[in-house]
Formats: C-alpha cells, sequence, structure tokens
C-alpha cells in the first residue's frame, strides 16, 4: 500500500469549507478509481491558521497515476479547495506502508 500525502494551510472558516468540498466532491470522484483504498483529512489548529493533511491510500503508482496523471508528485488541487485554502504544497510526497495495524489488512509487510 502506498499512502500519498498533501499538506495545506487555511483559516478556520477555510478549513471547514476544504472538508465540505473533500467530502462532497474529492471522495466521490476517489472512490471510484481502481485502487483506491481510503483516506484521511487530518486538522491542527492553531492560533491564526490550520494545518490540513490528507493522506489517501492506493494499491500502486498505477493507481495514483489515474488521479493525478503523469506526474505523480504534482498536487491535484481543483480550484474549489484553491478557493478555500490560504496556500498548500504544490507537490505531494508517497510513502510504501511498511508496517499497518489498522483494519482487516493489517500486518507487518516484508
Amino acid at each position: 500500500m502506498i499512502v500519498r500525502a498533501f499538506h495545506a494551510t487555511a483559516t478556520a472558516e477555510g478549513a471547514d469549507a476544504y472538508r465540505e468540498h473533500f467530502t462532497r466532491s474529492v471522495l466521490p470522484d476517489l472512490q471510484r478509481i481502481d485502487g483506491y483504498q481510503g483516506a484521511y483529512l487530518l486538522r491542527r489548529d492553531h492560533d491564526r491558521h490550520v494545518e490540513l493533511q490528507v493522506l489517501t491510500l492506493w494499491d500502486s503508482l498505477e493507481a495514483i497515476s489515474r488521479f493525478a496523471g503523469a506526474n505523480l508528485e504534482h498536487a491535484v488541487v481543483e480550484p474549489a479547495a484553491q478557493a478555500a485554502l490560504a496556500s498548500y504544497d504544490p507537490t505531494v510526497t508517497h510513502h510504501t506502508v511498511v508496517v499497518d495495524t489498522v483494519g482487516a489488512n493489517a500486518r507487518i509487510r516484508q
């Protein structure tokens, strides 16, 4: 399994708007992609801003390319998401899961 990680910041209101966009627009699209396994939207509130981290779970880099296109490191940020965010990283990172203790597929990967 591969985790695709995206980072952004927003105001509190922007973070709420991004959550709404993510759940209504992004997740339904992701769920139609073969190889997509799930997602986390993480929120960390600070004094004046909110950090957002999106972690999507995938079977393979090939599955990710069905979402992101040929440039896998390019962040896919729709105009509605851009409007909600104060800033965002234009690139993402990918991480291979080597230990998974969550869910039905929990195991240590060799």
